[in-house]
């Protein structure tokens, strides 16, 4: 019976553990740079979902790359595919979000899982289950900004909802968000259906 880490020094889970690191780390890159893409554009509720997305995928990032702590002072040679996400609208990068976030959940962590499990490293197998659902609430999140946005519905629901202020916290009902914030005059890009939250995270 071979040891366990000798196991994982020439285990498929292992490769497949830097390949969801440098995923995760990519995503987190991507979604970075497309908040200040909305930040831009004046929405700064399409920034906060990314900025809150991208401290997820940080976190991801951590808990696939301490699986690797056996490896720690070697290199690890792995081969992979990762999308280029550069588009001219901002609902390009929602979509392309959604479908990275689906790809995740039903492809690429689903396969990992089962080859973790079928190494015998069930713990590791576990976790990208786990991280795979993540996904996919990823994926449903972006997909309904997406929506809303190409509907042109992010700020008017047609009934009365409630209504956030990013900024401030003012929260006001109607059927569509101020114009302007009445606590602290910020555009209505700040605005956010209160059904919609969390997202905002910490705003740096």
């Amino acid at each position: 019976m071979p040891d366990k880490t000798e196991a994982f020094l020439h285990s498929k889970t292992k490769e497949n553990l830097m390949r969801a690191f440098a995923g995760e780390s990519q995503a987190r890159n991507r979604y970075t740079f497309t908040a200040g893409i909305a930040r831009k554009s004046g929405l700064e509720v399409i920034r906060a979902l990314f900025l809150f997305t991208a401290n997820q995928e940080k976190e991801h990032a951590e808990q696939f790359y301490k699986q690797l702590r056996d490896l720690g002072g070697q290199t690890v040679q792995i081969d992979g595919t990762y999308p280029v996400d550069l588009y001219t609208d901002l609902l390009d990068y929602l979509r392309a979000a959604q479908h990275n976030e689906y790809q995740e959940w039903e492809h690429d962590y689903t396969a990992f899982a089962r080859t973790a499990m079928e190494e015998d490293f069930p713990l590791v197998g576990k976790l990208f289950e786990n991280i795979a659902r993540v996904e996919k609430v990823h994926g449903d999140r972006f997909g309904r900004f997406a929506d809303l946005l190409e509907q042109h519905r992010l700020f008017s629901a047609g009934t009365r909802v409630e209504w956030m202020c990013l900024h401030c916290g003012y929260v006001v009902e109607s059927t569509a968000a101020p114009a302007k914030c009445p606590v602290c005059h910020s555009d209505q890009g700040f605005f956010v259906r209160m059904d919609l939250l969390p997202l905002s995270g910490k705003l740096p």
